[in-house]
């Protein structure tokens, strides 16, 4: 495979070696023990300096993707395509790798005038209109979730695309539009008379409160996200080493 640095791109240097460092981790080839390019050559090869690439491969040793030892060359950890795959994985996708059935119980999609921390989020004014998105997924018995989504309107996305999608597929292929991180913030709540009746749970019942900041590869927000989770049908798992 052919790695290029598109240098005139808004995306910081180190950023987009990053990137390229992490594909070129899922290749065969690396995850069978091979040594990457080192770095004098791949320096070389994308055209930026090898301070540069040493903050990309920093972050990657760091996360524990990569594993470096002296006089002997940097190589892909065992397991690190697994460990780091599922980190951008639509809801539909992940549920589809646990062997569970979603279904869309409702999905709707509109403009909206955003309230002063969404507009703060995404840096522009309140008379700016944004496009929300609203669905109620889950088993193909009963909904468990409840996701609002709101995207900045330089993403482009309108209600003429295909929400049934896998987003963030959906914002790459269509849109060229790659999320890149995510923030995120989890707290419990009681069910308001809204969310109760959405989720079919009697008003008060505990809920799983998820917000979601995201962003692209140049960390410009792209998308605002809210989840509400039935407390007693989701378990949300975050795994960390070290």
């Amino acid at each position: 495979m052919r790695y290029s640095i598109d240098h005139k791109s808004a995306v910081p240097l180190h950023v987009q070696a990053e990137n390229l460092l992490r594909q070129l981790i899922a290749e065969e080839q690396y995850q069978n023990g091979k040594n990457i390019p080192n770095e004098v050559d791949l320096a070389e090869m994308l055209g930026i300096s090898r301070t540069t690439l040493r903050i990309a491969i920093n972050k990657l040793v760091f996360e524990g993707l990569l594993i470096r030892k002296k006089r002997a060359g940097t190589k892909v950890a065992p397991g690190a395509v697994s460990s780091k795959s599922n980190n951008w994985l639509s809801f539909s996708q992940e549920m589809k790798l646990r062997g569970i059935p979603i279904r869309n119980f409702e999905l709707h999609v509109s403009w909206e005038v955003p309230d002063k921390n969404l507009a703060s989020f995404f840096n522009i004014s309140m008379d700016t209109p944004v496009l929300k998105m609203q669905r109620l997924r889950g088993r193909t018995e009963e909904p468990f979730v409840l996701f609002i989504s709101y995207f900045h309107p330089r993403v482009g996305v309108s209600p003429d695309d295909d929400f049934k999608r896998p987003l963030y597929e959906l914002l790459e292929q269509e849109h060229g539009t790659i999320a890149s991180l995510s923030k995120e913030e989890i707290s419990a709540m009681g069910a308001t008379e809204l969310i109760a009746a959405k989720l079919l749970v009697p008003e008060g019942s505990p809920i799983l409160f998820r917000k979601r900041f995201v962003y692209d590869q140049a960390e410009k927000p792209i998308e605002y996200n809210v989840g509400y989770y039935k407390a007693d049908s989701f378990i949300y798992t975050v795994e960390s080493t070290r």
